[in-house]
């Protein structure tokens, strides 16, 4: 693995514990402006509705746990691989489920931001 690639599976993994502490300054930070993230329920949202629906309280995560992360280096971009158990509360209900993602990171001016998410449930 490229050192490139051990940094973006450690940035995403600071990502995902962002997601769990609500921590929203890191994240606005962490995603790119252009933001696809496709979630395993096939919903799709942006940047801003990430964002506005975790300050909402409509989304909230509890936890998100990655493993088995691989990554391919492509230079500016760096594209990961992996699972994830995702801990999840949508408009009041909780959910737990495991999930199999692609997750694109990018090097902006100097800042790695995540560009892409996409994920799928994987069988309980």
């Amino acid at each position: 693995m490229t050192a490139n690639g051990d940094m973006i599976i450690a940035l995403d993994k600071e990502r995902m514990q962002a997601m769990a502490d609500k921590d929203i300054g890191k994240l606005k930070n962490m995603l790119c402006k252009d933001l696809v993230y496709t979630h395993s329920s096939a919903r799709l949202d942006t940047k801003e509705s990430i964002i506005a629906g975790m300050e909402s309280g409509a989304t909230v995560y509890n936890s998100v746990v990655p493993s088995n992360v691989e990554a391919l280096d492509l230079g500016d971009a760096v594209v990961l691989t992996g699972n994830a158990q995702i801990s999840v509360s949508a408009n009041g209900e909780p959910r737990s489920f495991g999930v199999r993602f692609t997750d694109v990171y990018q090097n902006q001016n100097g800042t790695w931001r995540m560009v892409a998410w996409q994920s799928t449930k994987t069988p309980d």
